[in-house]
């Protein structure tokens, strides 16, 4: 558990995706209620593609974006809107010695050459010969590079000067909870004074629509909301892109930083995903936080995907708290599995700000409206296949 015993505050969020670009964008779809999913680009899937957005807003160089694959240039750009909203863009001092935590994935596949050598090796007359062939002298040398996840975090610091502490998280969706959780648990402890945390990921991409399909986890031909799709589940992936600066009161408070959010809490396990085991697990990370939660002041934001059985079992342990209003903004953007988490940790940070919640985007009953002054979120964090974790985020007045 990474408990803020030193006080920790959001001071920045960057984020982009299918909604659009920053805040106010994100906020004004999600009172619209307005899903961003398209069914025709790589039909019979849906996905959530991104928002048109000018990457040289935040990547000055073509150079830099001609080396970097879409999901580092969703990140980056990111990280940049992050910095700018917590006023410490171009803060050589304090990016010197800023912590930076990414989640994030493998890179992209080739599909040119994926296609020439899997057309090929059936005719060949050796076929392990052959593919040694083409892949020795038709992949690029920068490849293995673009596909390291590692590098996202590596063009943050060339673009954006962030040169402290680096940590890569892979991982999924575990992957996004635990690098929120490792911040705060190093600002708490005193270890970091401020930090960059975030993920990306880009959602239109072939062979992701294909590895998913091999699960029958592909949304296909019609878009229903998140607890709408059914026993067999499935979920849209997303283009998405979200960095926080999260950091200590007092540092923050020593730069005249505002805070936009206070991050009070995030707990994270792993359970062994036998039946009723992430509702169990739910309630066990529940166990860590309630004392508290302020019902009748708190919202859910729900990562839950759609993929089942963890989303009907994050469903049974939001049943059992009615007196919370749950979002599931999975129905909205999408699911970018590493990202999520971060995102939702934004979003909730952005509805605090405002002071409440957005409309519902269901019509189980799962989600109801919520007329009360909004104070505390609590954003869950629910592995398609594995992990989970909750944050707890407060308004600060």
């Amino acid at each position: 558990m990474a408990d803020a015993a030193r006080e920790t505050w959001i001071t920045g969020i960057g984020i982009v995706s299918s909604l659009g670009e920053g805040p106010q964008a994100h906020w004004q779809k999600l009172m619209e209620a307005q899903p961003g999913a398209d069914a025709s680009a790589f039909a019979p899937f849906l996905v959530h593609p991104l928002a048109p957005i000018n990457f040289d807003a935040q990547i000055p160089k073509k150079g830099d974006q001609r080396q970097m694959e879409m999901w580092q240039r969703i990140g980056t750009y990111a990280a940049g809107l992050a910095l700018d909203s917590a006023g410490v863009k171009g803060q050589t001092e304090i990016l010197s010695r800023m912590d930076m935590i990414v989640a994030a994935a493998g890179g992209e596949r080739d599909l040119a050459v994926d296609g020439a050598i899997l057309t090929g090796m059936p005719k060949a007359d050796n076929p392990a010969a052959f593919l040694n062939e083409r892949l020795m002298s038709d992949l690029r040398p920068t490849l293995f590079l673009a596909q390291l996840s590692n590098l996202l975090a590596g063009n943050i610091s060339i673009v954006h000067g962030v040169t402290g502490s680096s940590r890569t998280f892979m991982g999924e969706e575990s992957s996004g909870v635990n690098a929120v959780r490792i911040a705060l648990s190093r600002i708490a402890a005193g270890q970091s004074d401020i930090a960059l945390v975030g993920g990306s990921h880009n959602g239109e991409r072939p062979d992701l629509l294909m590895l998913y399909e091999f699960a029958g986890l592909g949304m296909k031909d019609k878009f229903a909301p998140v607890w709408e799709r059914g026993t067999k589940g499935s979920f849209a992936l997303g283009s998405i892109g979200a960095f926080l600066v999260i950091e200590a009161r007092e540092h923050a408070e020593a730069r005249g930083a505002k805070p936009m959010a206070r991050l009070s809490a995030v707990v994270a396990d792993r359970a062994k995903r036998k039946p009723g085991d992430v509702t169990a697990m739910l309630e066990k990370l529940w166990s860590a936080i309630k004392d508290r939660v302020m019902p009748d002041r708190t919202a859910v934001i729900s990562g839950a995907s759609g993929a089942e059985p963890a989303t009907g079992e994050e469903r049974a342990f939001l049943e059992g708290h009615r007196d919370l209003a749950v979002r599931a903004t999975g129905s909205y953007l999408g699911h970018g599995p590493d990202t999520q988490f971060p995102m939702n940790v934004a979003l909730a940070t952005i509805a605090l700000g405002h002071g409440r919640l957005f409309p519902p985007c269901d019509s189980t009953g799962l989600e109801r409206p919520m007329t009360g002054d909004l104070r505390q979120v609590l954003v869950t964090g629910v592995g398609h296949w594995r992990g989970e974790g909750l944050a707890l985020l407060e308004r600060v007045d």
